[in-house]
């Protein structure tokens, strides 16, 4: 038994054992899956040329270094397991973490694996077909399996990402040579060249931008990353860039091979590219290649939301259940346990509606975009806040820096809202349906009368019931 466990010890706790290097598999590993498989085709009808295609992408990176460097900021002045909910209690107070955190529970973090998890059984099934309904037992297993992988261990669910963040670009190298190395074949027919403008272009920087989701999940592991202080922007920075420069090769290589025409045209670009360069061997690969990469970004979905769950349950005494750290595993046992039940009851909804990846995604995209901009605005408060706290290290050329990112968030937020449908307005009700259970959680005893008070407080590692107020001036507030 670790000594974390002994009866009469005190509770255990994250603790940093996560080196630089698993960090950024585990970002490379979520934000590489199944978004540069999708997107490219969708992202190639929405522009006017070749270098309007890679200009985007270069973009779509350049505004996520934005976003990572506020980020980074945050989580080394703050590192919490709480990650973005630490942030935001600190900035706004318990109310809006907590319905941060039931968000991430009931739609972001669990719609997310359940999503993936579909992507992840279509390909599966592809190679391994099953009668009836295979694509949702492959998905279902998935969530058991890497759910169950996670509550053995820290370290043995990193060392299986580890190992597929490295299959998958080994994968995403062998389709960048192999479509560098062929010659272009002849496009076939496709819609006509749309119409340039503000629309198409923020159109195809949807696509772009929802690619590169998944950095900020870096937030997360910030309690147990070593030396987090030093470590956090040089993780954000190397995993960003490593991530924009295979989008860009993927794109040169898919243009290489079918042209800006033929990237409009295709339904899975990468396994056409692969089908010329390597016959249908190729393509078989492919598809294999997506699952692992599909895989990784299950797996490392399923380690940061348990997190938050986690630290909102140190916050609130009615859901304490799922505050229970294994010092063992150093794992949420409990939180997994729970985020894992419930995105298996949303397999079980997409067995039956089969609604689709686009109503997945106009289901989550309003609050996480919400809850982006919210985060980022909280840079903003902190500073001005607790200008005393130490800050390790400063996001460059402020305020323009997080003022840039902050204005994207918004944007993105207006896009999701304005373009979408029913997915948009379920996910904005389901979000509106924390407002009771906040009353009730708010109402449970609690040893901290601030706390059951709604007043702010400072959150430490691993949330914020043992509060450290000292070096935050600010008078509490709810």
């Amino acid at each position: 038994m670790d000594p974390r466990d002994t009866p009469g010890r005190p509770v255990a706790s994250p603790h940093p054992s996560l080196s630089r290097l698993d960090v950024v598999a585990i970002i490379v590993g979520l934000v590489i899956g199944a978004g540069i498989f999708k997107a490219p085709a969708i992202v190639a009808a929405n522009v006017g040329s070749e270098w309007s295609l890679l200009a985007v992408w270069a973009i779509g990176g350049a505004v996520s270094l934005a976003g990572a460097l506020c980020y980074a900021e945050l989580a080394s002045a703050y590192p919490s397991a709480g990650g973005e909910y630490h942030f935001l209690t600190r900035a706004y107070g318990r109310r809006v973490a907590f319905l941060f955190a039931w968000s991430r529970l009931a739609i972001l973090q669990t719609g997310s694996i359940a999503l993936l998890a579909f992507v992840l059984g279509d390909y599966l099934a592809q190679l391994a077909p099953l009668d009836g309904y295979g694509a949702a037992l492959y998905a279902a297993v998935s969530v058991i399996a890497l759910t169950g992988l996670n509550i053995i261990g820290l370290r043995t669910s990193t060392t299986l990402q580890n190992v597929m963040t490295v299959v998958t670009l080994a994968g995403l190298l062998f389709v960048v040579v192999a479509g560098l190395g062929h010659a272009p074949v002849q496009a076939p027919s496709s819609e006509p060249v749309p119409a340039s403008g503000d629309a198409a272009f923020g159109l195809a920087m949807v696509f772009v931008l929802l690619t590169f989701g998944g950095w900020n999940e870096s937030a997360y592991v910030s309690a147990e990353l070593r030396d987090v202080r030093r470590n956090m922007v040089r993780v954000l920075v190397t995993s960003l860039g490593v991530i924009t420069l295979v989008y860009l090769l993927v794109n040169v290589a898919y243009l290489n091979v079918l042209g800006l025409e033929g990237m409009r045209g295709s339904e899975v670009v990468t396994a056409d590219v692969m089908r010329y360069a390597a016959g249908d061997l190729g393509a078989g690969l492919v598809s294999a290649l997506i699952a692992v990469a599909v895989a990784a970004s299950i797996n490392v979905s399923i380690l940061t939301g348990a997190r938050t769950n986690y630290a909102m349950a140190n916050d609130f005494p009615l859901l304490g259940f799922l505050a229970g750290w294994s010092g063992t595993a150093n794992a949420p046992k409990n939180a997994l346990l729970v985020q894992g039940a419930i995105a298996l009851a949303l397999v079980a909804v997409g067995a039956t509606a089969r609604s689709g990846f686009e109503t997945m995604v106009s289901y989550v995209s309003p609050i996480f975009w919400f809850f982006f901009l919210l985060a980022t605005v909280s840079l903003f408060v902190l500073r001005r806040r607790e200008p005393r706290h130490p800050r390790p290290f400063r996001v460059p050329f402020y305020p323009f820096t997080p003022l840039l990112f902050t204005l994207t968030c918004a944007y993105m937020l207006y896009s999701s809202l304005a373009y979408t449908g029913f997915g948009a307005l379920l996910g904005v009700a389901v979000l509106g349906m924390g407002v009771p259970l906040l009353y009730f959680v708010n109402r449970a005893p609690s040893g901290d009368s601030a706390a059951a008070s709604g007043d702010k407080e400072v959150p430490h590692a691993i949330g914020t019931r043992a509060a450290v107020r000292a070096g935050n001036p600010a008078r509490p507030r709810g």
